[in-house]
Order: C-alpha cells, then sequence, then structure tokens
C-alpha cells in the first residue's frame, strides 16, 4: 500500500484526524503524522516537525485553510500524488496551486473512502 500523510494529526480519539489515523492503519497503510503536539495514534509517531517523508501518495489534511498556510509549501516539495481535504478544510486558493502543480486533490472524506474502499 501506499504512504500517507495525515497534516493536523491529534492524540484526541474524538477528532477525525485521529480517526483517520486508526482506519488508515487499519486498512495497513503506511501513516505518518504531524501535529501540533506529539504522541502516537496506535504505532505512528505524531511529530511536530515538517519532516523529509520519502514517497507520500496521499495528503490528508485535517487543518483550516488559515492553519494550512504554513504547510502549503512543504506540501508540495513532498510531492504527493494526491491531497484529501475533508469537510470543513477546503481551501480553493491552495486547491489551484496544487492545480498548477499537477498534483491530484480532492475535497473527499477519508474517513468514507476508507470505509467504502475508494481510498
Amino acid at each position: 500500500m501506499k504512504k500517507s500523510l495525515v497534516i493536523g494529526a491529534s492524540t484526541n480519539p474524538q477528532r477525525y484526524a485521529y480517526q483517520c489515523i486508526t482506519m488508515l492503519r487499519d486498512h495497513n497503510i503506511e501513516t505518518v503524522a504531524i501535529g501540533l503536539r506529539e504522541g502516537n495514534v496506535q504505532d505512528v509517531k505524531i511529530t511536530t516537525e515538517k519532516e523529509k517523508f520519502e514517497d507520500i501518495h496521499t495528503v490528508n489534511i485535517y487543518l483550516s485553510a488559515k492553519n494550512l498556510k504554513e504547510y502549503e509549501d512543504y506540501i508540495i516539495d513532498l510531492k504527493p500524488k494526491r491531497v484529501l481535504f475533508p469537510p470543513g478544510t477546503e481551501n480553493p486558493e491552495f486547491e489551484n496551486r496544487l492545480t498548477k502543480e499537477k498534483i491530484l486533490h480532492e475535497r473527499a472524506c477519508p474517513l468514507v473512502m476508507l470505509s467504502v474502499s475508494t481510498y
């Protein structure tokens, strides 16, 4: 399976980012995560640093457009195949930038995609 990055990761089980990490791992998808605080979700270490992760296929965004600003160049530099924007994280300006960089993007919920096997 292809590697996924969750940006906006949390150790709070009530957060969708947490649920995304657990579902990715339940589907045996290699997962890395960046959040405001370090911690672990299952076997995934949440880092606070913008590490140069290799071979990222999908970036899952769990930040508002305002909070995503500081990660935009970082995401583009990772050269992912696709970026997913769950409901509430839509970001038309960044989506346009991704299009120009030829990076696929979708306004879609990873939790739903994983549950219906379309991830």
